[in-house]
């Protein structure tokens, strides 16, 4: 009897092992999906980096590596020099653009000078340089009736000899409409908003159905009172902001900018 007593009264100290070993083995299998998921592919960081590279080249905020951060190693195939810029063209050859499609602004200015002096002198198209492109101002004056959308003749004569300068280059161009501070709303038009984005589809309609410019390389914009070039306190100010602008888009900033003569980025308007 009492031998029996023994056996049963008889525990096993050491169970617990069998629950720290299953804690230790998660444990382990957890630390293990940490660190595969902290694993990081480096190919993967050197395209990223090359894309944002040359995002950031593209738009000429600079020419060399981006250095830093954002340096890599990556494979040779990664690694491999881009293709040299295409040579400037000969005499003759790609006539108003520079090396890679960018507009030459100075030589297409001189040539818009040339076949638009008449306006010129009369203050009735005025042109400016910008970071963007090259600016060609023309006034409501010669170009449009007060209040209306609707191109006058004379003005037709003046777009055409535009068109002929700047269709045969076929860069991207974008048609801005902009007016003065004073409220506009007459049987055609509610607002000024309504009226510079008319204006500016007037234009960009003429351009495409009549002088048969690419509908892939323009846009047209309105902006009511919001972007004057002059004062809307005085009359001439208000002349001045009344205008329809044709920007030449340049595909890099940086490359106008550095043409651009340091003149202030102002319009000559009239009524």
């Amino acid at each position: 009897m009492s031998r029996r007593r023994k056996k049963e009264g008889h525990t096993n100290h050491e169970r617990w092992l069998v629950s720290y070993a299953d804690f230790i083995t998660l444990l382990f299998a957890f630390f293990v999906v940490l660190y595969s998921s902290a694993e990081v592919d480096n190919k993967k960081i050197a395209k990223v980096s090359a894309a944002i590279e040359g995002g950031f080249q593209e738009l000429g905020a600079f020419t060399g590596n981006i250095g830093g951060p954002l340096e890599h190693s990556g494979s040779a195939e990664d690694q491999k020099p881009a293709p040299p810029a295409p040579p400037a063209s000969g005499p003759g050859e790609g006539k108003g653009k520079f090396a890679g499609g960018v507009p030459d602004v100075n030589l297409l200015r001189r040539e818009l000078e040339e076949a638009l002096g008449e306006e010129i002198k009369k203050h009735e198209i005025e042109m400016r340089l910008t970071p963007e492109g090259l600016v060609v101002s023309l006034s409501e004056v010669g170009f449009f009736n007060t209040g209306e959308a609707t191109l006058l003749p004379d003005g037709l004569q003046t777009l055409t000899r535009i068109a002929g300068v700047l269709n045969a280059k076929g860069f991207s161009i974008r048609v801005e409409g902009h007016t003065d501070n004073v409220p506009m709303h007459n049987s055609h038009f509610k607002s000024n908003w309504e009226l510079s984005t008319a204006r500016a589809t007037e234009v960009v309609s003429l351009l495409i159905e009549k002088y048969h410019f690419d509908p892939n390389q323009i846009s047209a914009a309105g902006y009511s009172q919001y972007r004057p070039v002059a004062s809307n306190n005085t009359p001439e100010g208000r002349r001045t902001n009344r205008r329809v602008d044709i920007v030449v888009v340049a595909r890099t900033y940086g490359a106008v900018a550095n043409n651009a003569p340091p003149t202030p980025p102002a319009s000559t308007g009239g009524q």
